[in-house]
């Protein structure tokens, strides 16, 4: 019954929101644009939403567009625009640009959902393969809670197996688990805790807002509390999560309070 209702629900919003008049114009990075590991970002830039070369990116740009966009709460988009400009080198710049998030170590990890590791290369560019390992974990059109967990631990455990300089500081440790809860409230269907399996494949495949097959903005603000709440979810459903990984999150709250929604 769930899934039938999801169907038809999923029918009239797609027809809904085909209607070209209303889709954002996109089109991929060109010559001189850059990019980084930051799938949403990138994906920002490409519908010209921020700057569509990837650079100068401003904490005004932030705050608007992920406002805007995903509905993320102004205090929330000042703290990862913060973290961002973490990895710029000059310690005089007020912006930075998506090429400079690859910078390794800082908010760069391994382990990524959809990038290989530094080791084996490249590094920011979407990489089918890793990718195809993490929705083989996505059996369901509704991405819950459990499911997240396990593609996300079984990136770790490929990741730890397989490269000899595997190594995620604390803040890579929060982005990493924070980056599942992100895409889980981004793409949002039927309740905190569930994500349009569809809308997030479609996402991390094209670097483009689903809006063709139905999504909208969702209704709710996202809080830097609704952030770590529904990361520690997902840390409590990981089986083989470690009491390092633990103490690393632990860590990265007590210095980052904006995002466990206290300041």
């Amino acid at each position: 019954m769930k899934a039938s209702l999801i169907s038809v629900l999923s029918s009239f919003s797609l027809a809904l929101a085909t209607d070209s008049a209303k889709l954002l114009p996109w089109s991929p990075p060109g010559h001189g644009d850059v990019r980084g590991p930051c799938p949403m970002l990138n994906t920002l830039a490409n519908h010209g939403l921020l700057p569509h070369n990837g650079k100068d990116i401003s904490e005004e740009d932030i705050v608007d567009v992920l406002g805007n966009t995903l509905n993320v709460a102004e205090s929330l988009a000042v703290a990862l625009y913060k973290e961002a400009m973490t990895t710029v080198e000059d310690p005089n710049a007020t912006t930075f640009s998506l090429s400079d998030l690859d910078r390794p170590g800082i908010l760069e990890h391994d382990a990524s959902l959809s990038r290989q590791d530094p080791y084996f290369g490249n590094d920011h560019e979407f990489n089918q393969k890793i990718f195809d390992q993490t929705k083989s974990y996505w059996t369901s059109p509704l991405i819950d809670i459990e499911e997240a967990a396990e593609a996300h631990e079984a990136r770790w455990n490929t990741s730890k197996a397989t490269n000899p300089d595997f190594n995620i500081s604390e803040t890579g440790t929060a982005f990493s688990f924070g980056e599942s809860a992100a895409y889980m409230l981004a793409f949002e269907e039927d309740g905190i805790g569930y994500a349009n399996r569809s809308w997030v494949v479609y996402f991390f495949e094209n670097e483009r807002l689903p809006q063709e097959l139905g999504w909208t903005k969702r209704p709710f603000v996202t809080t830097g509390e609704i952030l770590f709440n529904l990361t520690q979810r997902i840390v409590n459903s990981t089986v083989g999560v470690t009491p390092e990984v633990i103490a690393k999150l632990k860590d990265f709250a007590k210095v980052n309070p904006s995002f466990a929604g206290s300041s």
